[in-house]
């Protein structure tokens, strides 16, 4: 496995930021409505659980939620919000953190197993889910399709953020050999800079789904978005979810 510090995205200042320039990027209200719905009342358990956009309001709907998170700084700002304080949180690296057992759903939103540094700490995640779950618990894994059309001699700069106020620009590397992506944001506010570097290790989802059968799940369904629109060659994210056990297997 290759070096990999969990703390080091939290560490580059990015957890004083990170809900004012993610706040508008990803669907919350829908994938709180369909996590709610498959953990069924039972209880779940978030990788990644960053400052809690998703957690917070499982918790409001009446959800026992616990989490991993590796980075203090995210942990920080979650147990400063109303009720992130009531969230247990192990912080740690989610490919091999131990939180417990007996979970009913384990969730791995917004791309962040493409933050795990490479396909053996990938796998290590699936199987560390899989542990925590109990008999035919589900994985939810929300993440982009890779579309390496765009780079030009592997090197693609993009804008990713447009305010009044603020802006944000992409430059990212592509090493094709590795499947990783090496990007740098840098945020211009206010006659400021700041530079958020981050490395994405990209699988496809035939390969996500490979990673699950090694772990003992089986894919259960996917989706484009979580609203459950029908996953087609155009999709450009896809939102899956894993079950523990064989399909048809009884309470699978």
């Amino acid at each position: 496995m290759a070096d990999f510090d969990p703390t080091a995205y939290g560490a580059s200042g990015i957890a004083d930021e990170y809900d004012d320039l993610y706040a508008d990027h990803w669907e919350t209200d829908g994938a709180v409505e369909l996590v709610a719905e498959l953990a069924a009342g039972g209880r779940v358990l978030e990788l990644g659980i960053g400052t809690g956009r998703l957690a917070l309001p499982l918790v409001g709907r009446g959800i026992e939620v616990h989490g991993v998170e590796g980075s203090p700084e995210m942990v920080a700002k979650l147990q400063a919000k109303p009720g992130g304080d009531r969230i247990p949180v192990v912080v740690g690296d989610f490919a091999d953190a131990d939180a417990g057992t007996g979970f009913d759903l384990v969730l791995l939103a917004v791309n962040t197993i493409f933050a795990l540094p490479d396909q053996q700490a990938q796998v290590a995640c699936f199987r560390n889910a899989a542990r925590h779950l109990g008999p035919s618990g589900r994985f939810v894994v929300e993440a982009w399709v890779p579309d390496v059309g765009g780079f030009r001699n592997n090197r693609l700069v993009r804008p990713r953020l447009l305010h009044a106020d603020r802006m944000s620009v992409e430059s990212v590397e592509l090493d094709p050999v590795d499947q990783m992506m090496h990007t740098v944001q840098a945020v211009f506010s206010n006659g400021s800079v700041r530079l958020y570097p981050a490395n994405h290790r990209y699988a496809w989802p035939a390969e996500l789904d490979l990673m699950a059968q090694l772990a003992g799940f089986h894919r259960e369904g996917r989706w484009a978005d979580w609203t459950r629109s029908p996953f087609t060659a155009e999709s450009r994210a896809h939102v899956t979810v894993y079950r523990l056990g064989t399909p048809g297997a009884a309470g699978g």
